[in-house]
C-alpha cells in the first residue's frame, strides 16, 4: 500500500502538533540537509543504505534528513534548559528497496521530553500522549527496553573488548548471535586467522603495506586477536541467561515477574528491572492498561539504533502490511554523544499521520 503525503495528512499533523502544544511543547524544526558526518558517526556507514546523500562544496557531505530527533537533541545540548519539550511536523526521508511501493518522504509529527526529574514518569508521558493521539485508531502498542539488554551484556563475566562488540551488535541480531557463539565457545576460529595466531612473529614475512592500514596498527589488531583466543568462554550459565532474557514476550506484568526471575542469577539486569516497574507505575498512573500491554525484550533491536532504554510502538493490522504507525523511546547516551559528554535524559515519540489514516481505512 502506498500512503502519500496528502491534505488529509498535513490536516491531522497539524492537528496532532495542536494538541502536543496545548500541554505546553515548544514548536521546533530542523533544516532539510543535515551533515552527512555526524550522521556517519552515529550510525556508520550503515546510515548510506538508508538516506539520500549530495555534496555541498562549502559544507561537504550532505544528508537530506533521515528523521528529526538528531538535529533536535543537537539543538537543545547547544541551548536548551532543562525542563523542556518540543515538537515538530515535517517531511523526513528514507531509501526505500527496490521495488518497494513504501514511500521515500513523509511526514511526521514528533514529541520529544527532555526531563530528568522522573524518567519513569517522562517515559509515561510521552507514550500516553501518543496513545491518546491514537484513541480512536485501531493499532495495537507494543513496548521493551533495549537498557535491560545493555545491562544483561554489560554484565557478561568475560573480557571489555568481547562485551564492547557486543554492544556495537545489539542492533544486528543475526551478527550478534554470531559473536555470542564464537565467544561462547560454540564455533571454531577460522583456519586461517588461527594459523596466522600460532606464528610467532606474523608480520616477519609480510609484504610492503600498500593498504589504509600501518604495520603498528596490523600488530596491535593481531595483539587484540590473540588476547581473545586466549579468554576463557562465556559460560554455559551466563548465554542461557541471555537466552531467556531475549525470549521474554509476555504481558507487562508477567514480563516483570519474568526478568525479576532471571535478575536472581543475573544480577546486574535488577536496576534496569527496577525502572521498568517503576515506568508500568507510571504508565498506569496515566490510565494506561499495563496488564494488557505487551512487553517483548527484543523489541526494537533492529530498527531503533540510538536508544538506550525504553521503547515502544504501535502497530496497525498486519493484513495491512504498513510499518508502525508511531515508535519512540528514550535517547540519554545520544545526548551524551551529541552533548559532546555531557548528556541529560531525554524521551521521545513519533507519529506517522499517513499511516494512522491507512490504518483507520481513510486511504
Amino acid at each position: 500500500m502506498t500512503v502519500d503525503a496528502s491534505r488529509d495528512t498535513w490536516a491531522r499533523a497539524r492537528a496532532y502538533q495542536d494538541v502536543l502544544t496545548a500541554q505546553g511543547a515548544v514548536l521546533t524544526d530542523a533544516d532539510y540537509l543535515q551533515p552527512a558526518d555526524t550522521l556517519l558517526d552515529l550510525y556508520g556507514e550503515d546510515i548510506r543504505a538508508r538516506a539520500f546523500t549530495t555534496q555541498d562544496p562549502v559544507r561537504g557531505e550532505m544528508m537530506l534528513r533521515p528523521d528529526f530527533t538528531v538535529p533536535i537533541v543537537q539543538q537543545h545540548m547547544a541551548h536548551g534548559a532543562e525542563p523542556a519539550r518540543y515538537t515538530y511536523m515535517g517531511k523526513v526521508f528514507r531509501k526505500q528497496e527496490d521495488g518497494g511501493d513504501r514511500p521515500t518522504e513523509f511526514v511526521q509529527v514528533g514529541y520529544e521530553v527532555f526531563d530528568g526529574t522522573d524518567r519513569a514518569a517522562a517515559d509515561a508521558e510521552v507514550f500516553a500522549t501518543l496513545a491518546g493521539l491514537l484513541k480512536d485508531t485501531p493499532v495495537t502498542p507494543a513496548t521493551g527496553d533495549i537498557g535491560i539488554l545493555r545491562a544483561a551484556v554489560q554484565g557478561l563475566n568475560t573480557t571489555p573488548a568481547r562485551r564492547a562488540a557486543l554492544m556495537r551488535h545489539l542492533w544486528r541480531p543475526r551478527r550478534f548471535k554470531t559473536l555470542l557463539d564464537r565467544f561462547c565457545g560454540l564455533t571454531d576460529t577460522p583456519t586461517s586467522r588461527a594459523a596466522l595466531l600460532a606464528q610467532d612473529d606474523p608480520l616477519a614475512d609480510l609484504p610492503p603495506v600498500l593498504g589504509l592500514r600501518s604495520r603498528d596498527q596490523i600488530a596491535r589488531r593481531i595483539d587484540a586477536l590473540r588476547a581473545d583466543a586466549a579468554a576463557d568462554p562465556i559460560s554455559g550459565g551466563e548465554r542461557s541467561l541471555l537466552d531467556a532474557l531475549l525470549a521474554v514476550r509476555e504481558t507487562a506484568p508477567f514480563a516483570l515477574t519474568a526478568l525479576r526471575d532471571i535478575a536472581v542469577d543475573l544480577p546486574s539486569i535488577s536496576a534496569a528491572v527496577d525502572g521498568l516497574a517503576a515506568r508500568l507505575d507510571a504508565l498506569s498512573a496515566r490510565n494506561i492498561d499495563v496488564d494488557t500491554l505487551m512487553f517483548e525484550a527484543s523489541y526494537g533491536r533492529t530498527s531503533m539504533e540510538y536508544y538506550d532504554g525504553f521503547v515502544f510502538g504501535f502497530s496497525a493490522d498486519p493484513a495491512l502490511n504498513l510499518p508502525p504507525v508511531a515508535t519512540g523511546g528514550r535517547y540519554d547516551a545520544l545526548t551524551t554523544v551529541l552533548g559532546g559528554g555531557t548528556g541529560v535524559p531525554a524521551v521521545g515519540g513519533v507519529i506517522r499521520p499517513a499511516l494512522v489514516a491507512a490504518a483507520e481505512g481513510a486511504l
